[in-house]
């Protein structure tokens, strides 16, 4: 209910019998951790978790289903002021994520005292292959109708936030059955950094390269009640040697990756970027936020959040075409990349509004590709299709956008650990722009944004390298092996 109806209740003298009432929702993942949390019940199978990342074999639970019929009599028929006497329920199928149900309630009698009876069902909507409704529930509800008139205008709930991270647990699965991506671990010294490398290795993400200190990795192991025996490890005395020898197993394509461990990022990249034997290539270096924001319907990249303080136009058009490369990568198709300022409008006095309207004009005339650009766009419009649409403003990405280009190292830095910290995001990130991708974590990164990094670094990998997205892949997969299940198989011949 919006904040503009108003609803009126049925009272019991104004109820006959044979009066019917009907909701439609469909039932969500959302739905079912929010009855997890408010019923105490944690079976697995109504959990997403269990479900391999396949939403439609979640079983919703009997009890959720059949509290629907409250929904119902507590708003429709007879409406507000309803009170329960009584509930019988028989269930004769499944309900699963994903389908349409329509909550019937039909009086079917009239009693002393205001008690009314109901017949309730609860039926799954006929579907596009032209099967019929299916009978899920059924059951008599006895209750108190009101007897006095109430109206009830606007919404009396605030909204509620599911704080759940299913794009990152969707990229872990996509690495599933791809080799572990060679990489140079760089100085890991110290327990986060060669417990996350450790970790990813586990994970089957990475193989690792250990690059330092031999005798100091070993007793950071030892520390862990872990051992390094089985991985190679490359003895070098201090931190610019370690750098030096990453970048030179890069150049000969022993290793596919670089991850920073207890390190100064200048010290690595000042190694990848040095004219002689660097990792340069012809496009500029910058960093991509990979976010799992709770409430998002995708994964939301930022760029540039540390490597380039305050870019220009030349380096915000390569800022932008590795992110876009980025989010295609992980399964985003054609990225709608906004590219932010403080208004939607340009204006002369502000320079990031110039560089937004330049880098969207270069998208359209396919100077940067893969993408849809458009800019300049405020925080508000660029991801909330409200706020773009009370502003007037028609585009593909305003309301929708997937990655967004901030103006300079400290916006970026501030929005991305703003999500973390208040919007509660997990994050994870790469360096693109070099011969090979490079995980720069910090040290307050815990261990899943260390995780999902090297599972980006391996789907970026196997993108550069196929062509293809591993989540379309195995989208496709998924979708190939549906329609051939919902196929009756062929008729013998006669």
């Amino acid at each position: 209910m919006t904040a503009s109806q108003t609803r009126a209740n049925r009272t019991y003298d104004e109820i006959a019998v044979g009066d019917e009432a009907t909701i439609r929702r469909v039932c969500t993942a959302r739905d079912m951790i929010v009855f997890a949390h408010a019923s105490g019940n944690y079976n697995p199978v109504h959990l997403p978790q269990a479900n391999r990342g396949d939403e439609t074999q979640i079983v919703a639970p009997s009890m959720w289903v059949g509290s629907l019929f409250s929904a119902v009599l507590g708003n429709l028929l007879p409406g507000f002021g309803t009170l329960y006497l009584g509930q019988t329920l028989k269930f004769h199928d499944r309900a699963h994520v994903g389908d349409p149900l329509s909550v019937r309630v039909t009086v079917v009698d009239k009693r002393p005292d205001n008690v009314v009876v109901l017949s309730c069902i609860v039926v799954r909507d006929p579907d596009e292959d032209g099967r019929g409704e299916t009978l899920i529930c059924e059951g008599l509800a006895e209750v108190v109708a009101p007897t006095e008139k109430v109206e009830v205008g606007g919404s009396v709930l605030p909204d509620l936030l599911v704080e759940s991270h299913r794009h990152f647990e969707a990229l872990l699965r996509a690495c599933e059955g791809l080799p572990p991506l060679p990489t140079a671990v760089v100085a890991p010294e110290e327990e986060s950094a060669l417990a996350g490398a450790l970790m990813a290795a586990d994970h089957g993400l990475i193989a690792p390269i250990l690059i330092g200190e031999a005798v100091r990795m070993a007793e950071v192991a030892a520390g862990m009640g872990r051992s390094l025996d089985g991985f190679e490890v490359i003895d070098v005395p201090d931190h610019l040697a370690a750098a030096a020898k990453a970048v030179e197993l890069a150049n000969k394509g022993q290793a596919k990756a670089l991850m920073k461990g207890h390190l100064h990022t200048d010290i690595l990249l000042g190694q990848v970027t040095k004219r002689d034997g660097g990792l340069r290539t012809g496009r500029r270096i910058s960093h991509v936020f990979v976010m799992d924001v709770p409430g998002l319907d995708h994964l939301l990249l930022i760029s540039d959040s540390a490597i380039n303080i305050a870019p220009d136009l030349d380096a915000k058009v390569d800022i932008t075409q590795n992110a876009i490369d980025v989010g295609r990568a992980l399964g985003l198709g054609q990225p709608r990349v906004g590219v932010l300022s403080a208004v939607e409008t340009v204006n002369p006095k502000i320079p990031s509004t110039l560089d937004a309207a330049i880098l969207s004009k270069m998208a359209e005339r396919g100077q940067i590709t893969g993408g849809i650009v458009d800019g300049p766009l405020a925080m508000d419009n660029a991801i909330d299709i409200h706020a773009a649409e009370t502003k007037g403003i028609t585009s593909l990405v305003a309301g929708r956008a997937e990655v967004l280009i901030v103006p300079n190292l400290e916006s970026g830095n501030m929005l991305a650990k703003e999500l973390a910290f208040v919007a509660h995001a997990e994050s994870a990130g790469l360096v693109l722009g070099a011969k090979v991708p490079l995980m720069v974590t910090s040290r307050a990164d815990n261990d899943k944004a260390r995780l999902v990094s090297c599972a980006v670094a391996l789907l970026y990998q196997h993108w550069t390298a196929t062509g293809t997205s591993r989540l379309d892949e195995e989208a496709g997969a998924a979708a190939k092996a549906q329609a051939e299940a919902a196929t009756p198989p062929r008729q013998a011949a006669q």
